[in-house]
């Protein structure tokens, strides 16, 4: 591994950012016409049954007792870990970038032991990085931020600084995050805000290089190609968080996210697909957040038409908190039995306070034949 980690370094430092890994080959079938994900390849390996875990919480010893408990007692075999939030905080020891600029907080000390600790119990892991949203790295290095305008670092509407996408040296800043994360022992490195800036005066923006949608969307996949050269030898999956709505519109949405292309450059892809996120009458649902096991349905419903063949890897975000509808035990569930009745058994549960639903996973949902979606929130 060791041997491997100093390989993948010099790479980081001496690669090209134009270079392009080989497009990936599948053998992995989905069934459009019934559109579902196909279970010849899920059957190969164990479902991913993830939750989202803040440092702080994972450096928390009566939290982690809590989530013992989750894993002992429920359908949860995987952690998805806060290395780098959008703060600009990065919570991995021993990497000198990160304390050049200081943005290295021991929220957790003993990680590396506690990965191993979870590995050893057979425990997924999974590395999450807040990509190019980020107030600390911009600001100790104007020059690897977005700008405005007037001059100075262009700031979104919570008044936080951007990495700017097209800066190659920030690129590194990142990867040499994600060969950490890999050298302490994650199985996956997950890449989130890999996408460019939604809110604030966007008008204002000044970005190194020409914004246009085909750039911006070229610049991700681009991203994304030399992480995979580089986490992918040492045996470590990449991965990616993508909006919801990204599973129908095919567009990039003016951020760069084209789900299909950014697909081709990662192991799993992992939209949020939020009921509460979704604005009233999309997919003609009146109420979207109302309606949890409709809304998860058309979205992946899209999400598997679209990738074809790619479809295998999915592993939507699913929305365990209350933002405007109580999310209970059926709200949960009912999102887990949408995914299942389209073949995809793989997920992750988000909540911003790491509070989960215990009843809701603690038996396995069982898929139902394929039909349209229905109406109103799963019995399951």
């Amino acid at each position: 591994m060791k041997k491997y980690f100093f390989r993948s370094l010099v790479l980081l430092l001496s690669i090209s950012p134009f270079v392009r890994a080989q497009p990936e080959s599948s053998g992995t079938a989905v069934e459009i016409s019934s559109v579902s994900v196909s279970s010849s390849t899920v059957s190969l390996r164990k479902p991913v049954h993830s939750i989202h875990l803040t440092a702080w919480m994972a450096g928390s010893k009566k939290e982690r007792k809590i989530v013992d408990e989750l894993i002992a007692g429920t359908l949860i075999n995987s952690v998805t870990i806060d290395v780098k939030e959008y703060e600009g905080e990065v919570y991995i020891p021993g990497i000198k970038a990160t304390e050049e600029v200081h943005s290295y907080v021991p929220a957790v000390p003993d990680l590396p032991q506690w990965i191993a600790g979870l590995k050893k119990r057979g425990v997924y892991t999974v590395a999450r990085i807040v990509v190019f949203k980020d107030n600390i790295y911009p600001r100790k290095r104007p020059s690897t931020g977005v700008h405005a305008a007037g001059g100075g670092l262009w700031r979104d509407r919570h008044h936080v600084t951007w990495i700017d996408p097209y800066n190659h040296d920030a690129w590194r800043y990142i990867n040499l995050i994600a060969l950490q994360a890999s050298k302490i022992g994650f199985d996956e490195v997950q890449f989130d805000y890999l996408r460019f800036p939604t809110d604030g005066k966007l008008s204002q923006i000044r970005f190194s290089s020409p914004y246009s949608k085909e750039a911006a969307s070229r610049t991700l996949i681009e991203f994304l190609s030399q992480a995979e050269q580089l986490l992918h030898p040492l045996g470590t999956k990449v991965s990616i968080d993508v909006f919801g709505l990204t599973t129908t519109v095919n567009t990039g949405m003016g951020i760069g996210q084209l789900m299909i292309p950014m697909a081709a450059k990662v192991d799993y892809i992992c939209p949020m697909v939020y009921p509460s996120h979704y604005y009233a009458g999309e997919y003609g649902i009146p109420n979207p957040n109302k309606e949890p096991y409709r809304t998860v349905h058309h979205s992946l419903h899209d999400a598997i038409k679209n990738l074809g063949p790619s479809a295998h890897k999915l592993r939507p975000y699913l929305q365990d908190f209350s933002l405007g509808v109580h999310y209970g035990v059926k709200e949960v569930r009912a999102q887990i039995q949408a995914a299942a009745d389209l073949g995809i058994q793989d997920w992750t549960l988000w909540n911003p306070r790491c509070v989960y639903t215990k009843q809701a996973i603690t038996s396995p949902v069982t898929p139902k034949p394929l039909t349209q979606p229905t109406t109103g929130v799963s019995n399951n």
